[in-house]
């Protein structure tokens, strides 16, 4: 007995062309490959880098900055926060777990969205993972009522 397909006539061969002209496989494949691509995309926006010199540049004016809470600054990547009265500090606004930006100050921590990680507004540290490392603190004065990056 052999396996002979008419011509026209359908099969059942799950790497041969259908009715419409491609193959379950090729149009499977295809569809993994652009998932991926999506994915690979949705990551590297996440990705951000360090700026390369904010020394000298004010980030943000002191009254903009609660007392025990702070600001996130997006477009110098940096958190500005006041754990106590009149103390600032200035940490990099790029999560140590995967590169998210922090957006939220609330409750004394600075916090990801991407996947939950907290870091204290007191000294970067980590107060929830799943982030390891603290984040990258940078020197800072106030100067005629602006925090700038010493």
């Amino acid at each position: 007995m052999t396996n002979e397909v008419t011509p026209g006539a359908p099969h059942d061969d799950a790497g041969s062309a259908g009715a419409g002209g491609l193959a379950r496989r090729t149009v499977l494949c295809g569809a993994g490959a652009a998932g991926a691509a999506l994915l690979a995309a949705g990551c590297a926006t996440n990705q951000n880098k360090e700026p390369k010199d904010l020394s000298g540049k004010e980030v943000a004016k002191a009254a903009d900055v609660p007392v025990g809470g702070g600001k996130t600054i997006a477009d110098s990547k940096v958190v500005v926060t006041q754990p106590q009265q009149g103390a600032f500090k200035a940490f990099t606004a790029i999560c140590t777990h995967q590169g998210c930006l922090v957006n939220k100050v609330a409750n004394g921590v600075i916090k990801c969205p991407c996947h939950g990680s907290e870091f204290k507004i007191t000294d970067g540290s980590v107060a929830h993972g799943p982030a390891s490392r603290p984040l990258k603190e940078y020197p800072v004065q106030v100067k005629n009522g602006g925090i700038v990056i010493s």
